[in-house]
């Protein structure tokens, strides 16, 4: 008997899918609801109910689900047991932006069912406090989500996530020892180890692609890594200035200027004071596009080496 069903003492056919699926973003199992499975499928084809997977269904369209919605219909269809994980479990724990094409789900078993959409992982290493529940939805933990994205995403994609989830104040080292110590053999193990053993977690987390394209194009130069989206304070009496990438010894800015942020009058003139402000206090300020950093770049490499490249123990002064 359904939950209603106990608190009402009567069978609503059609009332309970929608309370089930209003806790669920708008979806549910059959197996949730008061209904057999003929009655929910007679519900499809006047489109009151809409089939997503093998016995999973929605109250509206698929194009009207929210990314929520979705993740919930892949975990539902995968069964007992499943949550979401890897790059989704990222996206949902807020470690990445984007999930990826297909949406990640783990079960704890071994499974051959496929599901539109949606990347089977089978683990038989899966256990209770590696799952949680955020938002309704259950997924791995962020110490078991970062294990995984180990063997989901390049090892800069690796390092950003550990950023994310420092500046969250969400990154368990213990649990990251534990998931490598419970996994030493899985993929993941060492790319998650090289990030523990040679990134300062926290320094690089670049807010966007353009600042991400100016990472990659600083490191093969053997530069120190510059500290991100960092605050500069002057002696001027103005306030803070954040810089796209910091390098304090130095005292060099440079600044991943895109055209979604800086092509607006106000941006411009705003930009030009805050560079005077540094040029007054001792900085060099420098400033590149997306076209330059990917196109162009052997016009910036010579002025960042000239700039930041370490000097050479037997080099005058």
């Amino acid at each position: 008997m359904s939950e209603l069903a106990r608190e009402t003492g009567k069978y609503v056919p059609f009332l309970e899918p929608a309370l089930v699926a209003a806790r669920q973003h708008g979806v549910f199992h059959i197996s949730q609801v008061g209904l057999s499975a003929s009655a929910v499928r007679k519900r499809v084809p006047t489109r009151r109910l809409h089939r997503l997977h093998a016995g999973v269904y929605s109250v509206v369209p698929r194009h009207l689900l929210k990314r929520e919605g979705l993740w919930t219909a892949a975990v539902l269809a995968c069964g007992p047991g499943a949550v979401l994980s890897h790059r989704s479990a990222a996206a949902l724990l807020e470690l990445r932006d984007w999930g990826g094409t297909k949406i990640d789900v783990t079960v704890p078993r071994r499974s051959r069912r496929r599901h539109d959409g949606v990347k089977v992982h089978c683990s038989t290493t899966l256990i209770d406090k590696d799952v949680t529940v955020v938002n309704n939805i259950p997924c791995t933990t962020v110490a078991r989500t970062l294990f995984d994205l180990g063997e989901a995403v390049t090892g800069r994609q690796l390092e950003r996530s550990f950023d994310q989830a420092e500046i969250l104040e969400v990154l368990d080292l213990k649990a990251i020892e534990d998931q490598l110590a419970r996994n030493p053999t899985r993929p993941g193990a060492k790319a998650v180890r090289r990030v523990l053993d040679e990134h300062y977690i926290g320094k690089t987390p670049t807010a966007n692609e353009n600042e991400e394209a100016l990472l990659a194009l600083t490191r093969p130069l053997g530069i120190p890594d510059p500290e991100c989206n960092a605050f500069v304070i002057l002696n001027d009496g103005g306030p803070p200035i954040k810089g796209d990438f910091v390098w304090r010894d130095q005292r060099v800015i440079v600044e991943a200027d895109s055209d979604k942020w800086h092509n607006t009058r106000q941006r411009f003139e705003q930009d030009r004071v805050r560079d005077q402000r540094l040029t007054a206090a001792g900085w060099t300020v420098i400033r590149t596009t997306w076209k330059q950093m990917t196109r162009r770049p052997n016009e910036l490499r010579p002025l960042l080496l000239k700039l930041l490249a370490p000097a050479s123990p037997n080099a005058p002064g």
